[in-house]
């Protein structure tokens, strides 16, 4: 459903959402998983525009981003899993490493 919404630009009713996705889930299962991203801060509800629409509250990068910080802090040694989560890294991923931490990523 966050795939959903980050695809586009605007919020998008319970509705909207089941068609993007396929139809699959019944209405009431994807009013449920919004209500529970909702609780959980992932998505907002949009107040002022339509009624019942969604946004999601982050982008994939920064969602991202915050899983795995908070991976990393769940470990008792960060350093180690940093050093095998490098190692797994594609070339070009490992280049983009490189350029963002020597500053010119940014």
């Amino acid at each position: 459903m966050l795939a959903a919404l980050w695809a586009t630009e605007r919020p998008l009713t319970p509705a909207e959402i089941q068609h993007e996705i396929g139809g699959g889930l019944a209405y009431n299962t994807v009013h449920t998983i919004l209500k529970r991203l909702y609780d959980k801060g992932l998505v907002l509800r949009d107040a002022d525009g339509r009624r019942g629409a969604y946004r999601p509250a982050k982008n994939a990068a920064e969602l991202t981003a915050e899983a795995m910080h908070e991976a990393l802090d769940r470990g008792p040694d960060p350093i180690a899993a940093l050093q095998q989560f490098v190692t797994g890294l594609s070339s070009e991923e490992e280049r983009a490493l490189r350029e963002l931490l020597a500053g010119d990523g940014a």
